[in-house]
């Protein structure tokens, strides 16, 4: 056997292949190869390579230390072409980039729900049903908002517990009209937002709550990250609460009479960054650039499971 670094047809593989001991994919380059593509050429490079390593590291020779296995290895790479080194090294370091921005991006998602609606739609009652499994009877309008991370309630039982659950930062925003711009503060961290509606007193502030929720789905921060917005028809135990069916007709409807009125006051829209729905039809909540969906819930009672649903799906996990 001649020794490694002589000319001959396998000169830049170890011994092991050329004893014939792993099937071998040469790396040199042959003239015919040489005239291909240069993509094709870095594929038959790679693949070449990977295989070279692979059997290295699965094939070791008897008797072979690691300080032998290292000086092959050192002597193959001397022998490659300085330009593929110079591409083997700026493909790595781009399959490093890309799998850490992955990884950013997975781990970057937010896991803060908001609770917006307006005054006495039941908004704090149902916070601290999804924190402690009570309602905290006595609790009066908030003018300050309720903010918290924790477990929800419901996943504080042993074998949930076991199935590590995690916690949602939950915030509460006041919905007195001099405090609905504090909702501003929250919405950029947001991974979802639910919008309480009293299913109970609904025709008597549903004007009120349609021009809220239209303020929401017309905020920029809202359409470009496509914050999922739910509709909570809260307090639905009352005998004379609305469905959720009714509420979303009725909010559609003069969400479409506000766009309108608002779009013939000004072209410009200066009070609102998006424009809503699709200009010459109806509105409705499917034309949204971000998902809206309706729920049911009663703060009162703990009928609260399709709330808890929202938060899990679009937290990070």
């Amino acid at each position: 056997m001649k020794p490694v670094g002589k000319s001959n047809s396998n000169s830049s593989w170890p011994s092991a292949f050329r004893q014939g001991s792993v099937s071998t994919i040469p790396c040199n380059l042959s003239r015919e190869e040489r005239n291909l593509n240069p993509l094709r050429r870095l594929a038959i490079w790679y693949f070449s390579s990977s295989a070279y390593l692979h059997s290295l590291a699965s094939f070791p020779q008897p008797g072979m230390d690691l300080e032998q296995l290292a000086n092959q290895t050192k002597q193959w790479i001397s022998e490659q072409p300085v330009e593929q080194i110079y591409i083997a090294v700026a493909v790595l370091f781009i399959t490093f980039a890309f799998f850490l921005i992955l990884s950013f991006l997975r781990t970057s998602k937010s896991n803060t729900i908001v609770l917006a609606g307006l005054s006495g739609s039941g908004k704090t009652i149902l916070f601290y049903q999804l924190r402690d499994g009570s309602p905290h009877q006595g609790t009066v309008t908030s003018m300050e908002p309720n903010d918290d991370t924790f477990v929800l309630h419901s996943d504080l039982s042993e074998e949930k517990q076991k199935k590590r659950a995690v916690p949602v930062h939950l915030i509460d925003v006041p919905g007195h009209p001099r405090l609905k711009p504090k909702l501003d503060d929250y919405l950029p961290q947001a991974a979802g937002l639910v919008f309480t509606v009293d299913a109970q007193d609904f025709l008597y502030n549903y004007q009120a709550a349609a021009e809220y929720l239209y303020d929401i789905l017309t905020k920029a921060i809202v359409a470009k990250k496509k914050i999922p917005v739910l509709i909570l028809c809260n307090k639905t135990d009352k005998v004379t609460a609305h469905s959720k069916e009714f509420i979303k007709k009725q909010l559609e409807k003069e969400i479409d009479k506000l766009r309108a009125s608002r779009n013939a006051i000004s072209t410009a829209d200066v009070t609102n960054e998006v424009v809503l729905g699709t200009p010459g039809t109806p509105f409705s909540f499917s034309q949204c650039q971000n998902k809206v969906t309706e729920a049911e819930a009663s703060g009162l009672t703990g009928n609260i499971s399709q709330v808890e649903q929202f938060i899990k799906e679009n937290i990070r996990r």
